[in-house]
C-alpha cells in the first residue's frame, strides 16, 4: 500500500473521530504536499532550523492534509493529531504556527498566504540566502485579488527561489471563472508548467526544474481523489464527516 493511501486512510478516520476536516480539498493535495516535503529543505527534529526551505499551505481548510504529512515526515507523532479540532489540541482546522511544529504561517484566510509566501522569498533574496519558498493555492482561493497582486510582485522582483503550486480541482466552479489558468500565469510572469497533481514522479520532476521567473506547477487534481462518492459528488462533502459505516466503506475503497 501506498504512502499516499495511508494518508488519505489517516484524514479520512480523523475526520471521522473528530467531526471535522474537509475532506475532498484535503485528498486533492496529497501526492503534492508529500512529494514536496519528501524533496524540500528540513530538519524535522529541528523545525526552525535557520536553512530550512518554507512551506505554505494557503489553502488553509486543508490543514488536516498538512498535518498528517507533517506526521508521516517525522514532525510529531500522528497521533497527536486525534485530537485535531477539539478546543485543548494544538491541530486547529487551520494551521497556527505559534501550536503545530512545521506549520509556518497560520493561513485561513483565503489569499493570505501567497502574498506572506512572496514577502519571505523576497527576504532570502535580499539576504542572499540558499533558501527556497513554496505555497500551495486552490483554484478558488484564486478568486481573491490579492492572489495576483503577488504574482505580480513575485514576478517584478525575479523570485526564482519562489515555486506557487496551484491546485486546479475546479473548486472554482460555483464562483467566478478562472478558465485557462496555465496562461493566465504565464501570463503575470510565471513559469508555468503543467503536470498531473496525482502523479509524484511528475511533480518530483517538475519542482526540479530551473527557471528564470518563479515557477509555477499548475497541478491537474480530483477533489475526493480515491473515493469516488467524494469525486463525483464532492460538493455535499465539503465540511462534511463521515458516518461510521461510511468510514468502514471508504476504507475498503481506499484499500482496493
Amino acid at each position: 500500500m501506498s504512502i499516499y493511501t495511508d494518508i488519505r486512510k489517516d484524514i479520512l478516520t480523523i475526520s471521522f473521530e473528530s467531526g471535522h476536516g474537509h475532506i475532498p480539498t484535503c485528498f486533492s493535495i496529497v501526492e503534492l504536499l508529500q512529494t514536496v516535503y519528501e524533496t524540500m529543505k528540513k530538519d524535522p527534529s529541528n523545525p526552525d532550523w535557520d536553512e530550512r526551505d518554507i512551506f505554505i499551505l494557503s489553502k488553509g481548510h486543508a490543514a488536516l492534509a498538512q498535518y498528517v504529512v507533517l506526521a508521516k515526515n517525522g514532525y510529531f507523532p500522528i497521533d497527536s493529531v486525534r485530537g485535531f479540532g477539539s478546543c485543548s489540541s494544538t491541530f486547529g482546522c487551520h494551521g497556527d504556527r505559534t501550536k503545530t511544529p512545521g506549520v509556518e504561517v497560520s493561513t485561513g484566510s483565503l489569499g493570505h498566504g501567497i502574498g506572506v509566501a512572496t514577502g519571505i522569498a523576497l527576504a532570502f533574496k535580499i539576504k542572499k540566502q540558499a533558501r527556497n519558498v513554496f505555497v500551495l493555492v486552490g483554484d478558488g482561493e484564486a478568486n481573491e485579488g490579492s492572489v495576483w497582486e503577488a504574482l505580480m510582485v513575485a514576478a517584478d522582483q525575479g523570485l526564482t527561489n519562489l515555486t506557487i503550486i496551484y491546485d486546479d480541482n475546479q473548486s472554482h466552479a460555483r464562483g467566478l471563472q478562472i478558465n485557462n489558468p496555465a496562461e493566465k500565469l504565464a501570463a503575470f510572469g510565471l513559469h508555468v508548467i503543467e503536470v498531473d497533481g496525482h502523479d509524484p514522479e511528475a511533480i518530483r520532476a517538475a519542482l526540479a526544474i530551473k527557471t528564470d521567473k518563479p515557477k509555477a506547477l499548475l497541478a491537474k487534481t480530483v477533489k475526493g481523489k480515491g473515493i469516488a462518492e467524494m469525486s463525483d459528488n464532492h460538493y455535499p462533502w465539503h465540511r462534511r464527516s463521515p458516518s461510521k459505516e461510511e468510514l468502514s466503506r471508504f476504507l475498503e475503497e481506499l484499500n482496493a
